[in-house]
């Protein structure tokens, strides 16, 4: 990744407020290098630069989502300078933590100091993040009531060879919601004809499913990534409570979650077999979260002339029908 150079706004706030020619556009180059590299990419570094304040969280775009402020930072100032920074982006996850360069000469009162800003500069964000998962969940709770039935007809239904169950319609998108055992809806995932899926902006996606069909008193629940999965899994087993996580990140904090909520009733996790792919992330994120929630997981098992593309329980009913 290209180095980001100090930036004009640095320099002059260096010359005017410290005469000290460097110091302070040396450390606002070694933030936005930090930033960089830790794959948070202000859309405008000047404005972002511009607007901090000490302790004080500053939002922004990023160069990779311009219409969302996803970024965040947080700097706490020391004699004037940036000591220490904690940052981040919502969308992908990617989070930094910064302390200026001369932390080798800190007295332990300034290391004390430091570790504070870093306490409180964390728990801002996370206050903020909660605001944001909470406008969110009121946001998709809106548009879901407002939706109406998914028709059996729509495009990815009928290529995936499944039923709508409860999934709604926006436009031409399916609209699913990510709820937790209290039925709250946080956030929602659409999917449009072509299979291209995306989750509302803003939604708290850890340890929340999507119910793809069951009943009230399950024989077991059954865990899977995507909900086309999940639906096939359901009108095969309809005696079972089956829940997507949306993807194998999330198996492990929906698996423990369910745990909780049935510490007796048999936990299944449904993995992907990415046999394509290096280091297999789906049986691998399947088997960490058989471990965490302690109980199984299964793979599908395909035959062996089954094409090695296909992955998971719905691209083995797919195959089997003929339809890929």
């Amino acid at each position: 990744m290209k180095k980001a150079p100090a930036t004009e706004v640095a320099k002059r706030h260096a010359q005017r407020q410290y005469n000290s020619g460097s110091s302070y556009a040396e450390r606002i180059t070694s933030l936005v290098d930090a930033l960089h590299s830790a794959g948070i990419e202000p859309l405008n570094t000047n404005h972002v630069i511009s607007r901090l304040a000490d302790g004080q969280l500053v939002r922004f775009k990023t160069a990779t989502k311009h219409r969302k402020n996803n970024g965040w930072i947080v700097v706490h100032f020391n004699r004037g300078l940036p000591a220490v920074a904690v940052a981040g982006d919502w969308k992908t996850g990617a989070e930094l933590k910064w302390i200026a360069s001369n932390g080798d000469t800190l007295t332990e009162d300034e290391r004390r100091q430091l570790k504070r800003q870093i306490e409180e500069a964390q728990r801002r964000r996370h206050e903020e993040q909660q605001r944001k998962h909470e406008a969110t969940a009121i946001r998709a709770e809106t548009m879901w009531l407002k939706a109406g039935p998914a028709p059996a007809e729509h495009p990815y239904l009928v290529r995936k060879g499944i039923t709508p169950h409860n999934a709604r319609l926006l436009g031409n998108k399916l609209m699913l919601s990510l709820i937790d055992f209290t039925g709250r809806v946080w956030s929602l995932q659409l999917i449009d004809t072509d299979g291209d899926k995306r989750l509302l902006s803003g939604g708290k996606k850890a340890g929340h499913f999507i119910v793809a069909g069951g009943t009230d008193y399950p024989k077991r629940v059954l865990i899977c990534e995507g909900w086309a999965t999940g639906r096939t899994l359901a009108e095969k087993m309809p005696n079972c409570l089956v829940l997507a996580a949306i993807d194998a990140g999330n198996l492990a904090a929906v698996a423990k979650a369910t745990r909780q909520a049935w510490p007796t009733l048999e936990v299944v996790i449904c993995g992907d077999d990415d046999r394509q792919t290096k280091g297999n992330p789906g049986k691998t994120a399947a088997r960490a979260a058989a471990d965490a929630a302690n109980c199984r997981f299964a793979l599908p098992k395909f035959p062996h002339d089954a094409p090695q593309h296909l992955s998971d329980f719905n691209d083995l009913a797919s195959w089997q029908r003929g339809t890929i």
